[in-house]
């Protein structure tokens, strides 16, 4: 990973009964109300961004296939969210 330790970074923690999809998803909806109430913030307002891009451009049947597997065997599974030259990356973290 060669992200810069001050970018925002997103954690999500799938599980069996919730993908990183479903978990991307309801983080970005969480973060849209903040949005809403506080008004803007910019680091919310790139975290929201990071989460829009990653939900548009990932493979999430690809993705769920490197972890299903680690979350059956009773391992927890991290995926880490950030951007690189505002392109979405993410890595995978068994924790």
């Amino acid at each position: 990973m060669t992200r810069n330790k001050q970018t925002a970074c997103i954690e999500l923690k799938p599980g069996l009964s919730a993908c990183v999809e479903t978990q991307a998803k309801r983080r970005y909806n969480q973060i849209m109300r903040q949005l809403l109430n506080k008004g803007e913030e910019a680091e919310l307002a790139e975290k929201l961004e990071m989460l829009r891009l990653f939900l548009e451009s990932t493979d999430f049947s690809k993705l769920r296939g490197e972890y299903e597997n680690r979350l059956r065997e009773g391992e927890k599974v991290k995926v880490i969210l950030y951007l690189e030259e505002g392109q979405p990356k993410h890595e995978m973290k068994i924790i």
